[in-house]
């Protein structure tokens, strides 16, 4: 059994459908399972079972022989959250349970961590992981990804085979539950389709022009393709940044999303909203040296094939991957 917690999410669902391209079908999908929306995702998914996060642990207690493998890539992923107990408890002390077990029973484990670690990257993108603890993230659900990191690399048991994955901006289908923390790709698509005109956030320092503000964009299928990859390869266990290793202003994404949608470009610049303008992040680039150094043999998909197979094959009709 292969288990996936988040399952009914973004890239949990994604991870899903991947596995079951190549007939990896007996699944357990770990979530909570109340919205119907989010659901969705797993409509024609083969697996073999659903269990509550709630219930999970002592399920894995008394069936860890048969698990194969764990995706853990359930968290809270509100960036916006302040209560810090709940990210705690959701994000790091579920993740050391989730760890400590699988060290004891000898289970390979993928964990999501995110490039949110990372902060505004005053310190760079390295995912060295010496260079952890200089890292200042700007938000709280970094800092419970920070936490996790930093504990995990500092224990003396560790599983046999170990990744945590740093993400960058992660865009792709299933994604529609997501609401105000959907990818911007997302939301720009719906701006457009509703008014012909995007509006990107101005600059707020004097070192970035309006829109030139830039991210790392990660196709969540080049996101479940390293997985895939990690599950077979099973060696150099540690922390590794997921990321396209370009990184590409808002404005080209802007023409990106008119381009595929045969639409003139129609950009307007408007003041970043004051609760989030001390911490936004003005430059974010995976470093991915690394994951590259040990073997990893795919390319990742450019901004312009994936924004392009999202919208004409996924956002256009809403289908899901």
């Amino acid at each position: 059994m292969i288990v996936v917690t988040g399952a009914a999410g973004f890239i949990g669902s994604c991870m899903i459908a991947r596995l079951n391209e190549s007939n990896f079908n007996n699944i357990i999908a770990v979530d909570v399972f109340q919205n119907e929306f989010k659901n969705q995702n797993l409509a024609g998914k083969k697996l073999r079972a659903t269990i509550d996060r709630e219930a999970f642990l002592p399920w894995l207690d008394e069936n860890a022989e048969a698990v194969e493998f764990i995706f853990h890539l359930g968290a809270h992923t509100d960036t916006t959250e302040q209560d810090t107990d709940i990210l705690r408890k959701l994000n790091t002390d579920y993740s050391k349970a989730i760890w400590k077990r699988c060290v004891n029973e000898q289970i390979p484990l993928i964990y999501a961590s995110s490039a949110a670690t990372y902060g505004a990257g005053e310190n760079g993108f390295s995912d060295d992981e010496n260079t952890l603890e200089s890292l200042e993230p700007l938000n709280a659900y970094g800092e419970s990804k920070q936490e996790f990191d930093l504990w995990a690399i500092s224990q003396e048991q560790k599983p046999f085979f170990w990744a945590g994955l740093k993400f960058f901006n992660v865009y792709g289908p299933n994604e529609y539950h997501k609401e105000r923390m959907a990818s911007v790709v997302y939301h720009s698509f719906h701006k457009i389709i509703e008014s012909n005109t995007l509006k990107l956030f101005k600059s707020h320092r004097s070192d970035f022009e309006d829109g030139e503000q830039k991210r790392d964009f990660l196709y969540v299928k080049d996101a479940v393709e390293v997985m895939y990859w990690l599950m077979h390869h099973r060696k150099n266990s540690g922390i590794y940044n997921i990321g396209t290793g370009e990184a590409r202003s808002f404005n080209s994404l802007a023409t990106v999303i008119f381009k595929s949608l045969g639409l003139e470009s129609k950009v307007e610049y408007v003041d970043t909203p004051e609760d989030i303008r001390e911490k936004y992040q003005y430059f974010t680039e995976a470093d991915i040296k690394k994951i590259k150094s040990i073997g990893y043999p795919m390319d990742f998909t450019t901004l312009e094939a994936g924004v392009d197979d999202y919208i004409k094959n996924y956002l256009l009709n809403m289908t899901y991957y």
